[in-house]
């Protein structure tokens, strides 16, 4: 069988490594370009026309949506699978009626996104998108996009690992600058420091965008009003607290 081809579209480069390594490993499939810049990635489908897209919903220049619009109206043959961590229904809808193949929701399993492409490509039925249990990652995501927290920021990361070390070890809000900070540091090699003015960055750029009400809306109560804003330590305690209370 000849390798699938594949361009990868992504948020962050990390992300695209990721899945290039994935794909490569797999051994049925030939990455044919991997970028984070969505006119780069329309450049390289409409030249050499490959078997696959795998593209993110947030990207540079144009969003996933638009460039589906794009490309499902000049590469008919284009398997177009969405792989974001943005999952809510009217997301999907929204890709899928653009002219997506498959919709899978991240985190993901690098084998069951091969399987999937695969499948798609031998035109073997398939759902219209991965049902799965939402993961504790998917749950925060879904909280950190809409109070306004975008995913490309650094904060991002480091907020949503500082929530779940709180939902693993809830003590840890008490020792947020000795251990959560030094961790969190220590598993993206950066440091303390600059974990912490990163979580307070992303907590600013939700507060900046005015969605205060939707954080009041989402964590269930009123914690917020006016220009009142969170210590990183609070915003990580209430977010962990919610998921914990699902969980119960």
């Amino acid at each position: 069988m000849s390798k699938k081809t594949v361009v990868i579209l992504q948020d962050t480069n990390d992300s695209a490594d990721k899945i290039k390594k994935a794909l490569e490993e797999n051994g049925n499939f030939e990455v044919v370009g991997c970028t984070t810049d969505s006119t780069v990635a329309i450049e390289k489908v409409k030249a050499l026309s490959p078997d696959i897209l795998i593209t993110e919903i947030i990207l540079v220049g144009y969003d996933g949506v638009s460039v589906i619009n794009k490309l499902s109206a000049i590469k008919p043959n284009l398997k177009i699978i969405v792989l974001s961590a943005i999952s809510r229904d009217e997301i999907v809808n929204e890709t899928m009626n653009a002219g997506a193949t498959y919709f899978m929701a991240k985190p993901y399993n690098a084998q069951t996104l091969c399987d999937r492409i695969l499948d798609l490509c031998a035109q073997k039925p398939v759902v219209r998108y991965v049902e799965t249990r939402k993961s504790l990652d998917e749950k925060i995501s879904k909280i950190f996009i809409n109070v306004g927290i975008p995913p490309h920021i650094k904060g991002y990361s480091f907020l949503r690992e500082g929530v779940k070390m709180a939902v693993n070890e809830p003590s840890i809000i008490n020792n947020i600058t000795k251990q959560l900070y030094p961790r969190i540091g220590e598993k993206y090699q950066t440091s303390a420091s600059k974990v912490e003015r990163a979580i307070r960055h992303a907590i600013e750029v939700a507060w900046n965008r005015g969605r205060i009400e939707n954080i009041n809306n989402i964590l269930g109560v009123r914690a917020y009003v006016g220009q009142e804003k969170p210590t990183n330590g609070e915003f990580i305690a209430l977010v962990a607290d919610k998921m914990l209370l699902e969980e119960s």
